[in-house]
């Protein structure tokens, strides 16, 4: 084997390594190979973090760059659109107070532009985006509605103007009196505003109340449907006979005796009589219902517009063949005689634009003007003449018959009555009679035990007034409430339940004890007529005695009741 090696030597041959040499030159490569490895994975991430730092710093250059170029970029406009010829992608632009045609740019779609909207213009005069339409602007009021895209507005101090009607307001339906925000230098309005003097104003639906809720006032109810509901049943009998309608009605006498329910009914009942008449299943009117100090404004011209808003609404829904009842409640507040202003004479110009008003509703065949008021005396004659409220209609206060026609409403057989009292009178229905009738004979018996108040007049006369000269139908209603309550008390604290007369009783006698303070001494005159009284002026009033304690200790009063007293 020495010689073989040795052979080969000599040829020129690598000698062939040692045992075992071949194994360490293959592990010395292989943590060669880990090394290059580990080592190119380490430049890789940095060559990954180095890519990453790069494309951050591009992306931040060209944010910078945006952002220098928004900088320094021209100053663009917005205008208000007007109107556009699409074929030839030109549009009419209000611009800095100028009308301009202008081009548009290609990705605005000429077709989504609506009058009044706001655009935006680049330097070279071209639009180039589109907005929404301004929230901002004043508040201009309809006066009248005269196409589709225009209508008269006034501004400020009647000031008008014919002003564009902007795209938003396509889908409202607008109204005489309408508040809208509007650009007074653009001429166009973009937007409703509902106020709460408007919403006041609305016009309720049919009301709810019929003539059968009504008691005691008979003769006044008929002598009303006679007025307001003939000339709208029989319009052709009127005009044949070259009979005008009525204007107006005015309701006047003591507060708390129907006055307002009489008008409401007087809706409810031409509602029906105009579905009947139409062949329609329901009925259909409207009920406005202004309460004269709601009205008053401390503002020069507010309260004369209000006038004007509540009769162009009027007008409006009567074109369309429906009744409409303009109810004016404490008609003297707001319209009293002229020249007898203390603080100021508002009254004036009111009193004219009223009268203005009502002759302009002569036309219309719809339009019912009530009126109600406790001191008819204090309206200017000027409306109370003929061929303005030319049907006056006294509401007294109810007799011993009408106030058992009322409570009649009010305490009926289906309430919880007393259980002994049902039984001893046969039934629910003669209990409740009776105890009505208790009620009645405790205000309406003319006694020392029941006398209220003693009157001095100028002349020298006296008078004692008595608890029946100052009944009304509200009382009526307070008293069953009343009585309600006390039947309800004596329900959870007894356990037995049912209203009674003696609950019907402490009702009576707590009402009057309550109003027992409330005639003035300091001007009398002014509180007798204020509550209904006529005649000679009263100068003096006295509270002759505790009406509450006469009611509890007269023997008459504590027995079961007898027949109705009625005054003569």
């Amino acid at each position: 084997m020495i010689q073989d090696h040795q052979a080969a030597s000599a040829r020129g041959a690598e000698p062939a390594p040692p045992y075992g040499a071949g194994a360490d030159r293959e592990s010395a490569l292989r943590e060669r190979l880990a090394d290059v490895t580990d080592r190119a994975g380490v430049a890789s991430r940095k060559n990954d973090r180095l890519a990453n730092a790069l494309r951050a710093a591009r992306t931040e250059l060209s944010a910078l760059h945006q952002e220098i170029e928004r900088l320094t970029a021209p100053p663009r406009s917005y205008g208000v659109f007007l109107g556009a010829d699409r074929s030839a992608r030109l549009v009419d632009v209000l611009l800095g107070g100028r009308r301009m045609e202008l081009g548009v740019a290609a990705n605005v779609p000429v077709g989504s532009l609506y009058p009044g909207m706001r655009v935006k213009v680049n330097e070279h005069l071209v639009v180039i985006a589109t907005g929404g339409y301004e929230d901002t602007g004043q508040i201009v009021l309809v006066k009248e509605l005269i196409d589709t895209d225009r209508a008269l507005v006034t501004v400020r101090e009647d000031e008008e103007h014919i002003m564009r009607l902007a795209g938003s307001l396509d889908r409202l339906k607008l109204h005489v009196g309408d508040a809208l925000v509007a650009d007074t230098r653009a001429g166009v309005a973009y937007e409703r505003i509902v106020r709460a003097e408007v919403e006041e104003l609305l016009l309720d639906e049919v009301p709810d109340v019929d003539y059968t809720d009504i008691g005691g006032l008979g003769p006044q109810i008929e002598h009303i449907r006679d007025s307001v509901e003939m000339p709208f049943l029989h319009p052709q009998l009127y005009r044949d006979h070259e009979l005008k309608p009525p204007k107006g009605i005015l309701l006047y006498g003591p507060p708390g005796c129907g006055k307002t329910l009489i008008a409401k009914a007087v809706a409810n009942s031409l509602a029906r009589t105009a579905a009947e008449r139409s062949g329609q299943v329901s009925a259909r009117s409207y009920f406005l219902n202004i309460r004269g100090p709601q009205l008053l404004n401390k503002y020069v011209g507010e309260t004369e517009r209000q006038i004007r808003l509540i009769f162009a609404r009027a007008r409006e829904k009567a074109e369309r063949g429906i009744p409409v009842i303009v109810f004016f409640d404490e008609m003297d507040a707001l319209f009293r005689t002229r020249g007898t202003g203390k603080s100021s004479d508002v009254e004036t110009t009111v009193v004219p634009q009223f009268l203005a008003e009502m002759d302009g509703v002569e036309a219309l065949d719809n339009v019912v003007i009530i009126g109600a008021s406790n001191r008819e005396d204090m309206i200017d004659p000027a409306i109370l003449r003929p061929g303005r409220l030319d049907v006056k209609v006294r509401i007294e206060r109810p007799t011993a018959l009408g106030a058992l026609e009322i409570l009649g409403k009010y305490l009926t057989d289906t309430l919880p009555l007393a259980a002994d009292e049902v039984h001893a009178a046969g039934g629910a229905e003669p209990a409740a009679q009776l105890m009505r009738q208790a009620v009645v004979e405790a205000l309406y018996t003319d006694s020392a035990q029941t006398a209220f108040l003693h009157v001095r007049y100028a002349g020298g006369d006296t008078e004692t007034l008595f608890i029946s000269h100052f009944v009304s139908g509200a009382m009526l209603a307070n008293i069953v409430d009343r009585a309600k309550k006390l039947a309800i008390k004596d329900l959870l604290a007894t356990g037995t339940g049912g209203i009674s007369t003696a609950h019907l009783r402490a009702a009576v006698a707590a009402e009057i004890a309550e109003n027992e303070d409330l005639p003035s001494t300091t001007d009398p005159d002014e509180w007798a007529r204020a509550s209904g009284r006529k005649g000679e002026r009263v100068v003096s009033l006295r509270v002759l005695r505790s009406v509450q304690e006469a009611l509890q200790v007269d023997p008459s009063l504590a027995d079961l009741p007898g027949p109705v007293v009625t005054r003569s």
